[in-house]
């Protein structure tokens, strides 16, 4: 089995590093890391257009795979991996263990959960592991479920384009209450613009929100985390919303034919 590892936290981050012992102790796994050279948090699913991916080899003569570290994004780092960098392209793509939790919105923005969504893409089955911490982080049990986790979709499959998001609590193996099969909950955040002056006069504003509250029924990864239970959301690339697909052809949106008199926007 070829696995390819990627984050957005870095290449040297524990969170990879502890991916990397722990699949590399799979036997018949071959590991290939293909991760951002710096913290490439928050980026979403940007990719690099406007100038060259540079790539370096990290310890070249390791056993039991090859490791790269990339001057881009998470997702470019997967793109990469799978058409450039690895002799084949992997049966399942692993994006963690993030540094921190990665519930309900947090999924568009996050680099870890996009790395996964651009495996989908490419048509590898996909997971993105995190855990739900900042501080004092213990690895060793995120990464031993993400070798089970992984063993499973590759023994079973999983949809097309759908990926697995995992949450995992900050505790001890034996404190974990089990695991939640979720949906997406929501975490809002309070938006706070700092306001500041170069030492030219410039004006600049620094991004400083934060989580208001963690909220969320206990079918949802929210209220799964808060429970102490492993959360495994399955996500999908289809965004749409089919109810509001039927609702909005009642309002005469009719391939071929102009939009109704009446209604609309009055002067």
């Amino acid at each position: 089995m070829i696995v390819l590892l990627t984050n957005d936290d870095g290449i040297n981050a524990d969170g990879i590093q502890a991916l990397k012992t722990a699949f590399q102790a799979v036997p018949g796994a071959e590991v290939f890391v293909v991760a951002p050279d710096r913290e490439r948090s928050a980026s979403g699913h940007a990719i690099t257009i406007h100038h060259p991916l540079q790539v370096e080899e990290v310890d070249p003569g390791e056993a039991g795979g090859r490791s790269f570290a990339v001057n881009g994004t998470p997702a470019d780092c997967v793109k990469l991996g799978v058409k450039a960098l690895l002799p084949e392209p992997p049966q399942i793509v692993v994006s963690g263990i993030n540094r921190g939790p990665n519930l309900g919105t947090d999924v568009f923005y996050s680099g870890t959960v996009s790395a996964a969504v651009e495996g989908i893409i490419l048509g590898i089955p996909s997971i993105a592991v995190s855990l739900t911490a900042f501080e004092d982080l213990d690895y060793g049990y995120a990464a031993k479920f993400a070798v089970y986790l992984a063993g499973e979709v590759f023994r079973r499959g999983l949809p097309e384009n759908t990926l697995l998001n995992v949450n995992i609590p900050p505790l001890a193996e034996e404190e974990i209450a089990g695991v939640a099969v979720t949906r997406l909950g929501k975490r809002p955040y309070e938006n706070v613009f700092e306001r500041r002056f170069d030492p030219r006069g410039k004006l600049y504003f620094w991004l400083a929100g934060e989580n208001l509250a963690l909220n969320g029924g206990p079918d949802t990864d929210v209220g799964s985390i808060k429970d102490n239970l492993v959360s495994v959301t399955p996500i999908h690339l289809d965004l749409t919303n089919h109810v509001v697909v039927s609702l909005l052809s009642q309002w005469g949106l009719v391939a071929g034919k102009t939009p109704p008199k009446g209604g609309g926007i009055q002067a």
